[in-house]
């Protein structure tokens, strides 16, 4: 089954994606320092370390779900309770960006988000939660005859 490579490629691109998000935030966070933007009477100076951290965050948020499913294919093993669940936010958080995105920057922005989310998707569609282990006992719950 191609589980280990989709979950590699989607740890990539999240990885490739949370350089580019890091590095835009800084460039936008330049420019409104640089060309003392304010908006409502905030200090461009707020505005630029909140552009920042943001990005930062943002960055580290998407490096640590591409780590996850970096970790994924090389075990080749489903991931963690945690895991899953950063991971299916993580889907969360790119349909909603995809839906933004077709309205701001345009639909070739939406399909790269959209290959994304089909990609984490995949990832955790193809590694079925492990099932519970069974009981030393044989998996039957009749007491045994004395």
């Amino acid at each position: 089954m191609a589980r280990r490579p989709v979950a590699a490629v989607a740890a990539v691109t999240l990885m490739v994606e949370a350089v580019g998000i890091a590095l835009l935030n800084w460039i936008l966070g330049l420019v409104v320092d640089r060309q003392q933007m304010s908006m409502g009477g905030l200090d461009t100076d707020a505005m630029s370390i909140g552009t920042w951290v943001a990005g930062g965050l943002f960055g580290i948020y998407l490096l640590v779900c591409g780590v996850v499913l970096l970790r994924t294919a090389v075990r080749d093993r489903a991931p963690g309770r945690l895991a899953r669940i950063l991971l299916i936010t993580c889907a969360v958080v790119h349909g909603l960006l995809g839906a933004f995105a077709v309205g701001l920057v345009g639909w070739a922005a939406f399909a790269f988000l959209m290959v994304v989310l089909g990609l984490i998707v995949l990832s955790l569609l193809g590694y079925e939660a492990e099932p519970p282990a069974e009981p030393a006992g044989g998996g039957h719950d009749a007491p045994s005859p004395a």
